[in-house]
């Protein structure tokens, strides 16, 4: 389980009602399948070894000596192997009916988890047969051994950081207090549900909501096997509803009345990441548990989950175009508050005709007709300089006249030449004094403009460029507030990409194709040939990378093998493992040495679930030593 992922297994046998014999073959044909996949947790419905629909057969000695009996060859089944099998059976304790769920490892019974919450309501009559299972653990002598039989039993899994399962049945699960949150509270990262959920209309909503709201409420894995063909349809259908799921997410699920076992991997790291993260979940045990120690190998998970490529874009069409609006809005109404705060009726922001700062112009405009202020009191200034090309200039100009702010064009190339003799700069030696002189001659033109006006300067600096200090320092680095400080490189163009296609004016949309189709560069070296000379991703990287570095790990916490590892598979029809790990390792030298950068931002909204403002998200020392992230990205 190496990094933290297992495979994990929702299974559903076709059974036949009251027939264990035939039923303990199916299971067993089951486990094979599951042992070839390498599921190391796997879970079966309720009552499978008998069949869920017995009805007063369950009263008959007959069939509840032969299910035990099937129990014993199913668990002589997962002798040799160390997966977790979670299998369901009715069982006399007492001279009272359970239902039970039996866990199996390695040919061992290890405990049995009663159904705490018997329904008997519309269709069911479970009450007619089975008694509310015992929360503290007692000791049932099953066939010569003893046996701990409760619902407060975790099973602690070593050789697997992280990893202590807890166990449900079925309508457990829709019990206001129910035993899962209290197993998940008393440290259970992983949830099995036996389940025989019938089917009725609308009814699979219902339940996939339950799976997922429970796992994301419980910051656990998830895993509900429901009982399918073969159960009695006298008076209900059951449709073999298998769900897998992880912190809100559903990595897996059954189509109802296919017969289908599912599979998938499990983050066990991730869920323990979120669960540091969030101070709001407060581990507290009600009651005696019982916590059964189990030995699991660590070995290496076969993925077969997939990690997105762009996990700040949304891969759905519409769900993107809701994301753009969101953000878009989140941005304006930030800017919004600021002025309506300051009193301030004017903006200036400096226009490059590059990405950046068209959105930052874009949000300004859209803050100002909230605002019901003239877009004329919005200063839209280009500085051309050495390194500046017709293309990003002209288009500089036209979104400022488009869009019907008041364009000012400041040369700079004047001031910054007597400022470099001033310093005793050689115009000749393009090196970072070079480049830098121009962004701070730039950032000290707009904030006398602001200041001349009354106004602020707004900021157009992304996310990924304050993650990878791709600023200068007092310069692009610094505004009076900054609307792109939330946003990553990969968002920023399918927000203007957006505003294109919504905008209704073909002039404007024109205009911001063009920019959309214009290499990302700061252009403070001198173009050849009219063309520009200095492309950001050829020198710090493709943003699409180091995008998904950062959100894998502020967000999941991940280490950079892990990362490596997941991005050389979301990657790999688009870069050479090596050219991933060339940018792993720029990705976390620049991270950590630019932190001072991010320690002093201006203020800027956040927008979605990573941000690096030093008030919010990142509360990092700027001088953190990252030797121990770096080692590990040089040993990969």
């Amino acid at each position: 389980m190496k990094h933290g992922f297992i495979k994990v297994a929702a299974m559903t046998p076709k059974i036949r009602v009251a027939d264990p014999v035939y039923n303990a073959d199916e299971i067993c044909k089951g486990l094979k399948e599951a042992y070839a996949k390498g599921a190391k947790i796997i879970v079966f419905p309720e009552l499978c070894i008998t069949g869920y629909t017995c009805g007063d057969l369950f009263l008959q000695e007959l069939l509840l000596s032969q299910a035990r009996d099937a129990l014993e060859v199913v668990a002589d089944a997962t002798a040799g192997s160390d997966a977790l099998v979670f299998v369901g059976l009715p069982l006399e304790i007492g001279h009272k009916l359970y239902n039970i769920a039996a866990v199996l490892q390695n040919g061992e019974v290890l405990a049995f988890i009663p159904k705490r919450y018997i329904p008997s309501y519309a269709e069911f009559y479970e009450a007619r047969h089975f008694m509310p299972g015992n929360e503290e653990p007692e000791i049932y002598l099953f066939h010569g051994k003893e046996v701990p039989v409760g619902t407060n039993i975790l099973f602690a899994v070593d050789g697997v950081r992280g990893l202590t399962v807890g166990c449900e049945l079925c309508e457990d699960l829709w019990a206001p207090l129910s035993p899962g949150t209290r197993h998940a509270l008393a440290g259970a990262t992983v949830l099995v549900n036996l389940s025989a959920s019938d089917e009725t209309v609308g009814k699979d909503v219902y339940r996939e909501m339950l799976v997922k709201s429970s796992s994301a409420k419980l910051i656990a894995g998830y895993i509900y096997a429901s009982a399918g063909e073969g159960e009695s349809t006298q008076d209900l259908v059951f449709g073999g509803h298998n769900m897998i799921a992880e912190n809100g997410t559903m990595l897996a699920q059954a189509k109802l009345f296919v017969p289908e076992n599912v599979y998938a991997d499990l983050d066990l790291h991730r869920l323990q990441h979120e669960r540091r993260r969030m101070m709001s979940y407060r581990p507290k045990r009600n009651g005696a548990y019982l916590v059964i120690p189990v030995s699991m190998g660590e070995e290496e998970t076969a993925l077969e989950r997939t990690f997105g490529a762009r996990p700040f874009v949304p891969a759905d069409e519409a769900e993107r175009a809701k994301r753009c609006e969101e953000i878009l809005s989140i941005q304006s109404c930030g800017l919004k508050k600021r002025y309506e705060h300051t009193g301030c009726r004017s903006a200036v922001v400096g226009v490059s005709g590059g990405l950046d700062s068209t959105l930052a112009l874009l949000v300004t405009v859209r803050a100002f007709d909230m605002l019901g202020l003239d877009r004329q009191q919005i200063t839209a200034v280009t500085m051309p300089c050495f390194g500046t090309t017709d293309r990003t200039y002209d288009n500089a100009c036209k979104l400022a006249r488009t869009l019907g702010a008041v364009l000012q064009e400041v040369d700079i190339k004047e001031a910054v030449t007597v400022h470099f003799g001033d310093i005793g700069q050689e115009m000749e030696k393009h090196d970072v004094t070079y480049e830098n002189g121009q962004a701070r001659e730039r950032t000290q033109v707009l904030m006398d403009l602001a200041n001349r006006t009354g106004g602020l300067v707004i900021g157009t600096g992304d996310m990924s460029e304050l993650a990878l200090g791709w600023a200068t320092y007092n310069g692009d680095h610094m505004s009076m507030y900054g609307v792109n400080a939330g946003v990553p490189k990969t968002l920023v163009r399918h927000l203007v990409q957006y505003y294109a296609d919504t905008c209704g004016n073909e002039e404007l949309k024109d205009v911001l194709l063009d920019v959309l189709d214009t290499p990302v560069s700061p252009e403070l070296l001198p173009p050849v040939d009219g063309v520009i000379s200095q492309k950001t991703e050829d020198l710090v990287g493709p943003y699409e990378l180091h995008d998904f570095f950062l959100y894998y790990m502020l967000r999941c916490g991940f280490e950079p093998a892990k990362i490596y590892r997941i991005a050389c598979r979301s990657f790999q029809d688009m870069y050479e493992k090596d050219v991933i790990l060339k940018w792993l390792k720029t990705f976390y030298k620049r991270f950590f040495a630019q932190q001072f950068k991010r320690s002093c931002l201006p203020d800027g909204p956040k927008v979605g679930s990573v941000a690096v403002s030093p008030r919010g998200d990142l509360r990092m020392p700027s001088d953190a030593c990252a030797d121990i992230w770096q080692k590990q990205v040089e040993e990969l």
